[in-house]
């Protein structure tokens, strides 16, 4: 079985584009490469990764796409294109010759309007892409759960999947309405979920595995493993922690849920690889 890390960011770090690296995250302001990653990997017994665009440009398209060219690691890229765009659709058909592009990504967390990602220009991009076997990952905010699921119920025969399990407020313990909105997107089978990013949302240097059981739970529950995807979010995760830390974390939890040690290995070859093999159409590394 291919044990994949579903969500990871390479970059080249300049001021300008990475202005959202404050000085308190300035442990990753730095360029940082694959031949970096795959020390992690190997330490860590991950075979490959999904490289995740971190800027609205096409120019990281080519930059992903051509390190995906380079270094077998990297199983797909999920990659950024202006779905608000009037010639959108011809975009995708020229995208989709890269048989390594697997989806797109908007920066909805970072987008003023909560409801951005229900735009009628941002849903006629969205519309278009099943028609070229594109999946779209959502990045967004607690607050802009409800326009998510809003999203869902409207396309549901597009493949979704929630970036970071929509990261929720975890040092403030926040969870209610959290949970109540990541029920309404599970209910769609459409819908998967990355559990990733969620150490950068605790108390980076305080946070114990515990904090994080009260969301898995949700998310084990609603979802299943069948849709749920390991996620490093590296390099962006050690603001908090070491890789290992992030997998561990995941790993600890999928150990302590399982009933048994074969349930607990059906789990992680769910959570590990098979559902986003299945989900970005990864069928070797």
């Amino acid at each position: 079985m291919i044990r994949l890390d579903a969500h990871q960011h390479f970059w080249k770090y300049n001021q300008t584009d990475f202005s959202w690296i404050t000085d308190e995250m300035a442990a990753i302001r730095r360029d940082f490469s694959p031949a970096e990653l795959e020390r992690e990997l190997a330490a860590n017994g991950i075979d490959a990764t999904i490289a995740v665009q971190v800027g609205q440009n096409e120019h990281e398209n080519a930059f992903l796409l051509n390190l995906a060219a380079k270094h077998k690691s990297i199983a797909a890229v999920v990659g950024w294109v202006d779905l608000s765009a009037a010639n959108v659709r011809e975009r995708l058909r020229e995208l989709s010759r890269h048989k390594n592009l697997r989806g797109f990504r908007h920066i909805v967390e970072s987008e003023p309007d909560d409801r951005y990602i229900l735009r009628e220009d941002f849903l006629r991009g969205l519309a278009c892409l099943k028609e070229f076997n594109f999946t779209y990952d959502i990045l967004i905010f607690p607050k802009q759960l409800p326009a998510a699921v809003e999203l869902v119920k409207r396309m549901p025969e597009q493949p979704f999947v929630v970036d970071h399990i929509a990261k929720p407020l975890i040092k403030m313990r926040e969870i209610d309405s959290w949970a109540r909105h990541m029920r309404l997107l599970a209910a769609g089978p459409n819908v998967y979920c990355k559990i990733s990013g969620m150490i950068t949302e605790a108390d980076w240097k305080a946070w114990r595995p515990e904090d994080f059981a009260p969301y898995l739970d949700v998310v084990f529950d609603a979802f299943g493993p069948d849709r749920l995807m390991f996620g490093s979010d590296w390099p962006v995760c050690l603001l908090a922690g070491t890789y290992r830390n992030v997998k561990q974390l995941v790993e600890g939890y999928i150990s302590r849920r399982a009933g048994s040690a074969q349930d607990a290995r059906k789990l992680e070859q769910a959570v590990f690889g098979g559902t986003a093999a299945r989900f970005y159409g990864i069928a070797e590394v």
